[in-house]
């Protein structure tokens, strides 16, 4: 696990004064103009007027978005570990965010804060049955507390429960995380986190995506960033990317394992240069943790909870084949030419697709861990210790790209 910001840490902040609340009038700015979010916005600065710039995305201006020498001088602001915290955490019951609230979990747990993970669903589902799900007796271990339910029904489900603070780990619109946060309003709940998705920012030819960035405006998870910035005066807002860590469910790095190790063709599609980020889970869930130690100094801020390295898709190919200790055979086509739909063929958007986490190393003293060599390696040992090399698998899709380029297949 990363190491969790002790009582000698520091996180920087400016006008720190201002950062404890938000006038329900002058709601604090989701965006800092040169890229960055900092509690110094001035309050006439609100989010219907960021909000109001397009009818199709919401505009920040970028004139300053590589220099930071505008930003207000910082102060310094001791990070206070001492106050051990209810924290709740709704986490889903799918897809790959699922694991960001297990690590976060035992994060929390293992600075000595009390844990409640509501999971959406059933506990006897068969979705349980597979991991991060079927991990959470270490949670349970730890003193943390798991339970199940209907999000729509959280008060029912946590009767006469308090928190200091909530993470939404589960819902991509406001209709889902209405009833969240309503409940945390209303239960007096101090500090309220969303977990967002870097998905949201528009295609930019000046990668890549920091903070203020220009967003779709249509997008359901910025819905959900307005009004929880409306209605709490302590809250926070991450926008993770891809991630890898033990304990996660959706096939990345695995689709590079499933050919490689067969011997197989590694069809990526475009020129493979294309930039992506992906981070471990330690690192998300230690960045949302100094989120909690340290809520006046995050409150009021959206932060990319990603890595600080990008990768290219081919690179991700070469490093999955060392992990593997085995060669690779790259190709590369074009998804038009062949007649396939590049997302039902490839785990990674096929585009330039990263982001920088400037907003967490700057205002929360974060700093990030992953290494893909390495963390490649862990996910490659697990891939091989459930039997999924060995496992029949069928490449309808892979077989028409590669017949197309008449490369041929080893049976």
């Amino acid at each position: 696990m990363a190491t969790l910001a002790s009582s000698s840490s520091i996180v920087f902040t400016a006008n720190p004064s201002s950062s404890t609340s938000t006038s329900s009038s002058a709601a604090r700015s989701l965006a800092l103009p040169p890229r960055l979010t900092l509690s110094s916005l001035s309050s006439s600065t609100t989010l219907s007027s960021l909000f109001s710039n397009s009818p199709t995305s919401v505009a920040y201006s970028t004139s300053s978005r590589r220099v930071l020498t505008c930003i207000p001088a910082f102060s310094v602001v001791k990070a206070s570990a001492a106050e051990k915290k209810k924290v709740l955490i709704v986490n889903t019951d799918s897809g790959g965010h699922a694991v960001i609230g297990f690590y976060f979990a035992k994060q929390l747990l293992g600075s000595g804060h009390e844990v409640t993970v509501l999971t959406v669903g059933e506990e006897s589902s068969d979705k349980m049955k597979k991991p991060p799900f079927n991990r959470f007796s270490e949670i349970v271990s730890a003193n943390g507390r798991t339970v199940w339910g209907d999000p729509a029904d959280i008060g029912k489900v946590l009767e006469g429960a308090t928190f200091d603070a909530v993470l939404d780990n589960n819902g991509k619109d406001l209709d889902a995380v209405r009833p969240v946060a309503d409940w945390a309003k209303s239960s007096g709940v101090k500090q309220f986190l969303f977990i967002s998705s870097a998905g949201i920012y528009k295609p930019t030819d000046e990668p890549p995506h920091v903070e203020g960035d220009v967003v779709k405006a249509d997008a359901g998870h910025v819905g959900v960033e307005k009004y929880i910035s409306e209605i709490f005066e302590s809250w926070a807002v991450f926008r993770p990317q891809y991630m890898i860590g033990s304990g996660n469910n959706k096939d990345c790095e695995e689709w590079f394992f499933d050919r490689i190790v067969r011997g197989r063709p590694v069809p990526i599609p475009g020129s493979g240069m294309q930039l992506t980020n992906i981070a471990h889970v330690r690192d998300l869930s230690s960045m949302l943790t100094l989120a909690v130690e340290n809520a006046a100094a995050a409150n009021g801020n959206i932060f990319n909870c990603v890595s600080d390295r990008a990768v290219t898709l081919d690179g991700m190919a070469r490093l999955c084949a060392q992990a593997a200790g085995l060669p690779v055979e790259i190709v590369h086509y074009d998804p038009k030419a062949v007649g396939i739909d590049a997302k039902k063929a490839f785990p990674f958007r096929n585009m330039h697709f990263y982001a920088e986490p400037r907003a967490a190393k700057e205002i929360l003293g974060w700093k990030g861990t992953t290494n893909l060599p390495e963390d490649l390696k862990e996910r490659c040992n697990e891939y091989v210790q459930i039997g999924r090399d060995k496992k029949e698998m069928k490449f309808e899709i892979d077989d028409k790209i590669l017949a197309s380029l008449k490369v041929p297949v080893a049976v």
